[in-house]
């Protein structure tokens, strides 16, 4: 299998403002030319696109190929599962099947693993569970997506041996960071004896986007590369590496990305140098490290759109006059200025931001005051 699998977390929208209206006719040519490339795998999730993810797949994908030319994973939602009971687990499962049209899945997935999801799987035993669905052969490869620390990371492998992989957000600016801890959370992977499939190689686009200061330090050393092929070359470079997923949105972004994983090409020692010197840079920009994944919006009492408040926040210091950020900011139904402080977004979020005080900065520079 080839190191580059489809997220299908960040598909092509009708309407920005509406994640269910995914553009099914440009998915289906995306879908084409990934496969025709050579690429087989494909990633989703119950809550991708509000829920519409999987169904999405299902037509772009499972009506339209036979089921031996690509390897389908799918993830079993524990926030989903808490105050839920053992029977739940079935209902989802039986559901995401006749959602993606298929009778097995390639891969699956405990999804979003940490300390607080880890006890509700202990309660409900849905490592035992997912474990029976494996030898009724609706599970080829289980393993689990993970967001906490090495440590946590540790204790859930060593108790859990059977697992054959690790989803683990990994890339150049993560590598070292002492909240996301990557690297440390490889070499546990590692260190256990199992795979691991890469998310938010490009860090939700942050990487593939970043200031015109590491654009430019790419470019000297490499004009014909594009800015995402640096981070996801990174994640693939590393041996234990299985697949590295990135969400692509446009056909463009397929090409790019398919052209040069087709003949993959790690990254030597001086351009690995790069990445690290590209790494001090973003992270002393005053940006949130925010990947819009909206893990924050789904319980937010509120309803505030937080993905989009502090990518606003972050253009207007990455690349202040180039868009009416604060016009766009306050035209919003809903800005920053309605938090109530419950928390929610913090407690959920991968990436372990202040998102309270993210949405604070965010409306003292954008807001109407």
């Amino acid at each position: 299998m080839k190191k580059l699998g489809f997220g299908c977390m960040r598909f092509p929208l009708l309407n920005p403002d509406d994640p269910k209206s995914v553009d099914l006719e440009q998915v289906k040519a995306m879908v084409d030319l990934f496969l025709k490339r050579g690429f087989t795998y494909f990633d989703t999730a119950w809550f991708y696109h509000q829920g519409t993810s999987e169904g999405v797949v299902r037509q772009a994908l499972v009506d339209r190929y036979p089921r031996d030319r690509f390897t389908l994973a799918d993830k079993m939602p524990l926030s989903s599962l808490k105050d839920k009971t053992a029977a739940d687990q079935e209902e989802i499962f039986r559901t995401q099947l006749e959602r993606c049209g298929v009778d097995y899945f390639d891969y699956y997935l405990l999804h979003n693993v940490n300390a607080e999801s880890y006890e509700t799987a202990l309660a409900l035993d849905t490592f035992s569970y997912l474990l029976g669905q494996k030898e009724q052969g609706r599970i080829r490869h289980l393993g689990f997506s993970f967001h906490d620390s090495a440590k946590v990371l540790d204790r859930v492998l060593t108790e859990h041996p059977e697992v054959e992989f690790v989803q683990l957000q990994l890339n150049y600016l993560d590598w070292e960071s002492p909240s996301v801890q990557s690297r440390l959370c490889y070499e546990t992977v590692v260190r256990h004896g199992k795979k691991v499939v890469v998310m938010e190689p490009v860090k939700g686009g942050k990487l593939a986007d970043p200031s015109p200061e590491v654009a430019q330090l790419f470019r000297a050393a490499d004009p014909a590369a594009s800015l995402p092929s640096w981070a996801i070359r990174f994640a693939a470079s590393l041996e234990e590496v299985m697949v590295v997923l990135s969400g692509m949105s446009t056909l463009a972004q397929v090409e790019d990305n398919t052209g040069y994983m087709s003949d993959f090409r790690p990254l030597r020692q001086e351009e690995l140098a790069l990445t690290a010197r590209a790494a001090e840079l973003i992270r002393g920009d005053g940006t949130v490290p925010c990947t819009a994944c909206s893990y924050c919006t789904q319980g937010c009492p509120q309803r505030i759109p937080i993905p989009v408040i502090l990518a606003l926040y972050n253009g207007s210091i990455r690349a202040p006059g180039q868009r009416d950020y604060k016009g766009e900011y306050q035209a919003l139904e809903v800005n920053g200025s309605a938090c109530v402080y419950c928390g929610q977004c913090r407690r959920s979020c991968p990436q372990h931001i202040d998102v309270i005080g993210a949405l604070k900065d965010a409306d003292a520079v954008l807001g109407n005051h």
